[in-house]
């Protein structure tokens, strides 16, 4: 009996993780951390193996590396500067948190990342660059985050499904 509640707090943390996911923080992580929890509360091994900690490992490891090529390569591709990455990755988080409170749940939050690393990245090469290449940089900025959000949340619905199969047999 008390392996369900362990297993029905074990959803609840997985499915908070993978919803701040989209505000840039470490969601992911937060599902890995209680999956490990719930294999040290009902006994390792009895439901929680090396094999699924170690596929959700990987996985976490992989939606990290791709959601940060996918931003700092949008950028890049139109014609985005170190600076410009640093302006969309910190506008993205701004962004995500601020456009939240906005009543309509991850659109607004997703929107709110695009837009910010648009403005991020926008701004910091309006600094010294033309306000066209600073419109495009911006644009490419928000396109790489959007791509870079969809990836994350993919590989972090992988993982839920992993967590609920894992948990459960």
């Amino acid at each position: 009996m008390v392996d369900w509640l362990w297993y029905l707090l074990l959803l609840l943390a997985s499915v908070v993780g993978l919803l701040v996911t989209i505000l840039g923080l470490p969601g992911l992580w937060l599902m890995m951390a209680s999956f490990a929890c719930y294999a040290w509360l009902t006994g390792w091994d009895h439901y929680v193996g090396w094999a699924s900690m170690g596929t959700l490992l990987g996985l976490g490891i992989v939606a990290e590396v791709m959601e940060l090529v996918a931003g700092a390569a949008g950028s890049k591709a139109a014609g985005g500067r170190y600076r410009g990455m640093i302006g969309a990755v910190v506008g993205a988080f701004f962004g995500g948190i601020l456009f939240s409170f906005i009543p309509v749940p991850v659109v607004s939050t997703i929107a709110g990342a695009c837009f910010g690393a648009f403005l991020g990245a926008a701004i910091l090469e309006l600094s010294d660059r033309d306000f066209r290449h600073a419109l495009r940089v911006g644009w490419g900025a928000a396109k790489g985050r959007f791509w870079g959000i969809i990836i994350k949340l993919s590989i972090g619905m992988l993982m839920l499904l992993i967590i609920m199969a894992a948990a459960i047999i």
